[in-house]
């Protein structure tokens, strides 16, 4: 990681959204601390998972920059815990690119995932995406119009492919950004069937395996029974459909 942007000045506003890094290298804290709080960020730093916990106890972030090489607990443990009792968005950081690795994180539900070394103007920009899908504020109403409102409903579930929003029996349910992603290419698909090379796209780091595991974290979320789907169904030889009303 390079900290060779110039940052601007100005100390973060007190309503500023609120993160917390959790890394066990003291210099990528330090690093991270001022540049996030330059960005106009609050931030508040932890060296290992029970040190985290405890802060999370006292405070409601926003948002978690987690690293998951840790003693101890690592991040990925730490993160499927809080994903079970904290609604918090958390972006993964790992020195290891390989793709078993990344698998692990998307299991644990995490809305993104970066590899070290990173730019941290990357990193900024992943943060302003995340919170941004997870603020109903930052998205624009337009329910006046009728094209952009379209919505899909299956079962006791609605989504919205203007807002991204999943409601369940009118309830919001939280997703994280690529299950966003993959609901809004089913509803826009003819029959809700899309095509797994689709699915995949253009990023290299995506592979069917990826895919599979964010249909299956998916599957739990809308289905009573995953491994016997109703409505996220696998179509062989071709990728997968959501059968909507």
């Amino acid at each position: 990681m390079t900290m060779t942007d110039v940052m601007p000045s100005g100390a973060p506003a007190d309503d500023a959204q609120h993160i917390l890094v959790v890394d066990d290298d003291s210099r990528i804290r330090s690093l991270l601390q001022r540049f996030l709080a330059a960005q106009g960020y609050r931030v508040t730093t932890a060296g290992n998972a029970a040190e985290a916990r405890r802060k999370l106890e006292l405070i409601a972030f926003d948002l978690i920059v987690l690293d998951v090489m840790m003693p101890g607990e690592d991040g990925l443990s730490l993160a499927a815990s809080l994903n079970r009792t904290h609604d918090v968005a958390i972006l993964l950081l790992t020195a290891r690119a390989e793709g078993e690795d990344r698998v692990r994180g998307l299991e644990t539900g995490v809305d993104d995932y970066m590899t070290k070394p990173f730019e941290p103007r990357e990193l900024v920009l992943r943060i302003q995406n995340i919170l941004k899908r997870r603020s109903p504020t930052a998205r624009p109403d337009v329910r006046g119009d009728t094209t952009a409102t379209r919505r899909v409903t299956f079962g006791r579930f609605a989504f919205d492919v203007a807002r991204e929003d999943l409601l369940e029996n009118g309830e919001p349910v939280r997703l994280t950004e690529r299950e966003r992603q993959l609901l809004t290419l089913f509803a826009k698909a003819p029959d809700g069937i899309v095509a797994r090379e689709l699915l995949v796209g253009n990023d290299a780091s995506v592979g069917e395996r990826t895919v599979d595991v964010q249909i299956n974290r998916l599957r739990r979320k809308i289905e009573d029974d995953p491994s016997n789907p109703t409505y996220l169904q696998t179509v062989r030889g071709v990728g997968y459909r959501l059968r909507f009303d």
